[in-house]
């Protein structure tokens, strides 16, 4: 069913090239969160990490033909969406006073 889905064979190399991509982007957003300088770009990095691993989630759902996996991702991308809203509500008032 998931072949049909993104219409690629589960042991794609194209599969196995995204995951290594992903996973290079997560150690470079991961070096931001620790480098920094400042909280916002901090935060952006997070934002993008649980984005990466969403994008992770998927494709793991993909090669393990586990749609169980494609729900927790989207969860994933839902919670990280709100906190995203809720850090930039908190600047914005931050910037007001």
């Amino acid at each position: 069913m998931i072949e049909q889905l993104i219409g690629l064979p589960t042991d794609s190399p194209f599969l196995v090239g995204a995951m290594l991509l992903l996973v290079l982007a997560l150690v470079l957003a991961f070096a931001r969160v620790v480098r920094g300088p400042t909280i916002p770009d901090r935060v952006v990095a997070l934002d993008m990490m649980a984005t990466l691993v969403v994008g992770l989630l998927l494709l793991l759902g993909a090669v393990l033909r586990m749609l169980a996996i494609v729900d927790i991702a989207i969860v994933l991308a839902l919670i990280a969406f709100l906190s995203t809203v809720a850090f930039a509500s908190l600047v914005e008032r931050r910037t007001r006073e």
